[in-house]
């Protein structure tokens, strides 16, 4: 029960975030350019689901350590180059973030069903933490299109700002507060 009320109080807490942050993002940003790129998002989340239970879960996860970091722009799927200080090696991402092939397997079919790569992965990642949810059969929710991806990532921010497993309630509260406003 506690996780799933955890997971419940993870996704209300990213539709806020969403809604706040994203107010000037559409319902149909691809529909003229791309139709087929939800359905495909859904169709290869539902595909890893169905393989492996946890990978919703993950694929969640996922979406809400990218925003926690300088708001949902795909900046967790970069990986370390010289001038990029990747997030998938801060503490709370370090050999536990996963999916990031689900991601990778959604962006070549999304890229294949548009002919061309138009569907951002900050939109990606979005769409399939919603679908990944729906997927486990829960709640669904509408999801603003037309997120830019990021060309920078922060492994300090990701280290001071993510949310860790010791918090108290207080704790986290006050963090939420911080991202949101």
């Amino acid at each position: 029960m506690v996780s799933r009320s955890f997971v419940f109080l993870h996704v209300l807490i990213m539709l806020s975030l969403t809604v706040m942050v994203f107010s000037d993002l559409s319902d149909d940003f691809y529909e003229d350019v791309c139709p087929k790129a939800l359905p495909t998002i859904k169709r290869v989340v539902e595909d890893a689901v169905q393989k492996e239970r946890r990978m919703g879960a993950s694929l969640l996860r996922l979406h809400f350590h990218d925003c926690f970091v300088n708001g949902c722009d795909a900046s967790i799927l970069l990986d370390q180059t010289a001038t990029i200080d990747s997030e998938k090696t801060a503490r709370a991402n370090n050999n536990s973030a996963r999916g990031f092939e689900v991601i990778d397997k959604i962006k070549s079919e999304v890229d294949k069903a548009c002919g061309r790569p138009v569907v951002s992965c900050a939109d990606i990642l979005a769409v399939a933490a919603r679908d990944s949810v729906v997927a486990l059969h829960g709640p669904t929710w509408e999801v603003k299109l037309g997120r830019k991806d990021s060309t920078t990532a922060s492994r300090t921010t990701a280290n001071n700002d993510i949310p860790t497993p010791l918090m108290d309630l207080p704790a986290l509260i006050n963090n939420f507060k911080k991202h949101l406003g």
